[in-house]
Formats: structure tokens, C-alpha cells, sequence
């Protein structure tokens, strides 16, 4: 069974970049789709961005636009965000999320999630 597991938070100023990352164990990446989604406190979870498993980039929200970029590693069974310039709005726990093959319209169409990784910008 697929589970995932989120690294690569932390505490960054505003302008600055991390990368996250997702390991995938108990099943191989290749066949499913991953998404970045987020969420700040009181507030809804949302969207940032998604990989096909053939490669095809979804984004989810223009606020990350040209600051976010997915990526994928199957051979490593990772999944990357890079996130540059990174705004005080930013700030939140940021997840992992897989469905097999195509990116879903929202995340109550991922099946297997991780526990998250702490984002926070702030001067």
C-alpha cells in the first residue's frame, strides 16, 4: 500500500525558497498522480500543484504560478515543490497527495495523503 511522507519545511524569510519533498514506500510512483495541496490555519485547504504520472503539470492556483514547480523522480520514488520567492501568505502545512494516473480537480479526489511539512515565511 502507497504511503507518502513530506520533508523539506521550515522557517525561510519572505523572497526566500525551500524545497519540499515526498517519499513514496509500499508501492511504486510510477503509475500515480501527485499533488502539492496546503492549508493555513482557519482556513481551507487548497490546491497548488499536481504531476500526472505521464509528466503532465496541473496548477491548481495562479497565486503560485512561476513561484512553484513540480517535479517527479520515479526512480527515486520522490516528489518535489520548489517554491521561490516565497510571500508571508505562503505560511502553511503543506501535503502530499497520489491518484492513480491523472491529476484530480481538487483533493477529495487523492486517495493516500501524508502527514505534512510546516511551512512558515516570516521575517
Amino acid at each position: 500500500q502507497l504511503q507518502l511522507v513530506e520533508s523539506g519545511g521550515g522557517l525561510v524569510q519572505p523572497g526566500g525558497s525551500l524545497r519540499l519533498s515526498c517519499a513514496a514506500s509500499g508501492s511504486s510512483l510510477n503509475n500515480y498522480a501527485i499533488g502539492w495541496f496546503r492549508q493555513a490555519p482557519s482556513k481551507e485547504r487548497e490546491g497548488v500543484q499536481c504531476i500526472s504520472s505521464g509528466g503532465t503539470h496541473t496548477d491548481y492556483a495562479n497565486s503560485m504560478k512561476g513561484r512553484f514547480t513540480i517535479s517527479r523522480d520515479n526512480a527515486k520514488h520522490m516528489a518535489y515543490l520548489q517554491m521561490d520567492n516565497l510571500k508571508v501568505e505562503d505560511t502553511a502545512v503543506y501535503f502530499c497527495a497520489a491518484r492513480l494516473k491523472w491529476c484530480g480537480n481538487d483533493g477529495s479526489q487523492y486517495n493516500t495523503w501524508g502527514q505534512g511539512t510546516q511551512v512558515t515565511v516570516s521575517s
